[in-house]
């Protein structure tokens, strides 16, 4: 980062599972934050100097035009995540997903802010045969939450300019550790089960499923903010590390856990079959070419670093408790 003023970064939906990690990298490498969320999920993160939590809807789009003041980039995390959870409600979904994105887009353009970074999903791809699905492949979305995913992305092509700068990224699934920790996402369903139940259930098995260590989604969020306008302006990135199917991530979190965890007794692994048949895998190599990027940590480290989480007692009640559990929290909510 420059010397001088210090740069300021808005992070919508910053209390979320990525949110938990990424605003303390931001802190501690000199930006200042401002987290915009309506907390829904609650919120784990500690004030700290340069930082400011805005309790808000995204949908408000007054408020979220007052909080972009003095604000250099925005790194636009806030949704509805993952194809349950939009099912749930589809209008509510839409609303948050779809309706109010190209708004916040035009908000931080006509408030001067530089530099706007949209996360969309690796999963707009659908089901692909293709052996690299590259940032070129179609879009086949199978799922509304896909669907939306990749409709936002020409809206943000719009308004690319000079002096505001667009890139969209496609990140794998993530995995991994948080303090505000999913228990909803592939590799940590299965480590959830394994440590606490000594038993994985895989539906289906066959599917191929490109995963992403949260902290390497972090490295890549910063890297968007300090990359050179004119290497991204304008560019998509696919995010992912490794491609493996279903069955494949079971049998490494079985050994990861059954090293990790003592007097763990051998983990069984059973097989079901799903109607999910969503499959692809993943390309990364532009980001390579273009930037340099390469995530560092493997599913295997993912998987680790949640037995050690779940061996300091960092993850109480991880069958049971709903806030690990996005489809679970909302159907309470939408109940209340």
């Amino acid at each position: 980062m420059t010397q001088g003023k210090r740069e300021r970064v808005l992070v919508t939906g910053g209390a979320g599972y990525v949110g938990h990690v990424l605003v303390p990298r931001l802190l501690s490498d000199g930006y200042e934050v401002v987290v915009y969320d309506s907390m829904f999920f609650g919120n784990r993160i500690e004030p700290a100097p340069g930082l400011t939590l805005i309790e808000a809807d995204i949908r408000d789009t007054a408020r979220f035009k007052a909080a972009l003041d003095g604000v250099d980039s925005v790194l636009h995390l806030a949704c509805i995540s993952n194809d349950p959870s939009f099912e749930l409600d589809e209008g509510l979904s839409t609303s948050i997903n779809y309706d109010c994105f190209e708004p916040l887009v035009v908000a931080a353009k006509t408030a001067g802010v530089k530099r706007f970074v949209y996360c969309s999903s690796s999963s707009v791809y659908g089901v692909s045969n293709a052996p690299e699905v590259t940032e070129d492949h179609a879009l086949v979305p199978l799922t509304l939450y896909n669907k939306y995913k990749g409709m936002c992305e020409p809206l943000l092509w719009k308004h690319q300019a000079p002096g505001f700068t667009c890139v969209t990224i496609r990140p794998a699934t993530l995995c991994g550790y948080s303090p505000r920790c999913r228990l909803d996402l592939t590799v940590n369903i299965l480590t959830n089960h394994a440590v606490n139940r000594g038993k994985i259930t895989v539906f289906g098995g066959l599917q191929k499923r490109p995963n992403l260590h949260i902290e390497d989604m972090v490295d890549a969020y910063l890297l968007m903010l300090r990359a050179p306008a004119e290497k991204i302006s304008g560019e998509t990135f696919n995010i992912g590390y490794e491609n493996y199917t279903v069955m494949e991530i079971a049998e490494m979190v079985k050994k990861v856990v059954e090293q990790e965890i003592p007097n763990r007794p051998n983990i069984d692994i059973e097989r079901t079959e799903t109607n999910d048949n969503r499959s692809y895998h993943i390309n990364s190599d532009k980001i390579f070419r273009v930037l340099g990027f390469r995530p560092k940590r493997s599913i295997e480290d993912a998987v680790r670093d949640l037995c050690r989480a779940f061996a300091a007692g960092k993850l109480p009640n991880s069958m049971d408790d709903e806030s690990y559990f996005n489809v679970r929290t909302i159907k309470t909510r939408n109940a209340a």
